[in-house]
């Protein structure tokens, strides 16, 4: 499949221009095997870095929040203003570590839950997705 065909095709479905940082954005994001997590500031970087220019985070903020409205990206909202963006948008499970502020995916099948809570009347659960935050498991020594 011709790469820059699949970039604009996706670009434009999500109602955006294909402009080059667009362009580039979209490769950064839809060009991996693997699933990709990112704040706005981690993908600005990687994307300046990348065209070698600056680029304004009004692009950012347009293009991801186009893709994530259109369903080719998942918003994850952590510790109330720390957001990230996730490639994989299947219904799945995250560790989170707080000390390097990295997402790691959680399979499905590795999580099992037997014991739901009572749902509030007239409503029904649209979905489940488990964010379990980790941190080192050594204690910092103190000197005596």
């Amino acid at each position: 499949m011709d790469h820059l065909k699949f970039h604009t095709d996706k670009l434009r479905v999500s109602g955006l221009r294909p402009t080059k940082q667009r362009l580039a954005i979209c490769k950064i994001l839809f060009s991996r095997k693997e699933t990709f997590h990112f704040t706005i500031d981690q993908l600005k970087k990687i994307a300046e870095k990348n065209i070698k220019k600056k680029i304004s985070l009004a692009t950012l903020y347009n293009t991801v929040h186009a893709f994530e409205k259109k369903g080719y990206l998942k918003e994850i909202s952590l510790k109330g203003n720390k957001t990230f963006f996730d490639t994989n948008t299947r219904s799945h499970h995250h560790f989170y570590d707080e000390e390097t502020a990295q997402l790691t995916d959680i399979k499905n099948e590795n999580i099992f839950i037997n014991n739901f809570p009572k749902i509030p009347n007239g409503k029904k659960i649209k979905g489940i997705e488990i964010t379990i935050k980790v941190a080192s498991n050594y204690q910092k020594q103190k000197n005596n």
